[in-house]
């Protein structure tokens, strides 16, 4: 696993070298590098230095340069200097206001939703939450289940544009350190039961505000964080 170096010093990862397979080397490292980002394994603010990742990767420093620019293009990452990226740290500010851009876009997307997934789907979501709620797991399992959760319901509002704009905003929600799902596993649990319910209802103003209510209680425990 990747350590958490300090800021000043040159993230430490110990990475297995990519694989030949049909995705561009590129591709691969780019694949890599964001979920070891979005999994919190390599912490905010630490430099990535490119000749040291494509020396761990195995790779050439061209494809690995176009990992990084992609990934600064993202927002995931930003340049340090001329040979270095570090993890985007996401500010305080920019965290609510994403999180407010949330609310309007997930109430909107699960009231759509309500007429157009089935049960099957709902079928689905419910089990993930039954088998979360079975005991203790990892804060990469629950951003992982939360990500399928919350990504399934905006693509059954049958908005092309809402899926997209659910997974950035969380993305950048995932770069601001004090929002953890771990701080609220119980409360989590019962709210996600409260929206499946809203959804098994085919009630949509139920629906849009058990999805509020879910929303602010998060904005609610970071609130309470920063206050510690």
């Amino acid at each position: 696993m990747p350590s958490l170096p300090s800021p000043t010093q040159p993230a430490t990862i110990t990475i297995a070298p990519l694989e030949v397979r049909s995705a561009s080397l590129a591709e691969q490292a780019y694949e890599r590098l964001r979920t070891l980002i979005l999994d919190r394994q390599i912490s905010a603010g630490s430099p990535l230095q490119e000749a040291r990742l494509a020396e761990d990767l195995r790779i050439s420093r061209t494809p690995m340069r176009e990992a990084l620019v992609r990934l600064a293009g993202e927002g995931l990452l930003v340049r340090r200097d001329a040979r270095s990226y570090a993890v985007r740290a996401l500010g305080t500010k920019e965290y609510f206001d994403c999180m407010r851009a949330r609310e309007v876009i997930e109430c909107e997307a699960i009231a759509l939703a309500v007429g157009k997934i089935t049960d099957a789907e709902i079928d689905t979501l419910e089990a993930d939450i039954l088998a979360l709620g079975g005991g203790e797991h990892g804060e990469t399992e629950h951003w992982h289940f939360d990500d399928r959760f919350h990504l399934l319901i905006a693509k059954a509002s049958g908005n092309v544009v809402f899926p997209r704009l659910v997974e950035e905003l969380r993305v950048n929600a995932r770069l601001f350190r004090l929002h953890s799902p771990l701080h609220r596993q119980p409360e989590n649990h019962d709210e996600h039961g409260e929206i499946i319910r809203a959804l098994r209802a085919r009630d949509a103003e139920r629906a849009r505000a058990t999805m509020r209510d879910h929303l602010r209680g998060l904005q609610e425990d970071v609130r309470r964080a920063l206050t510690e």
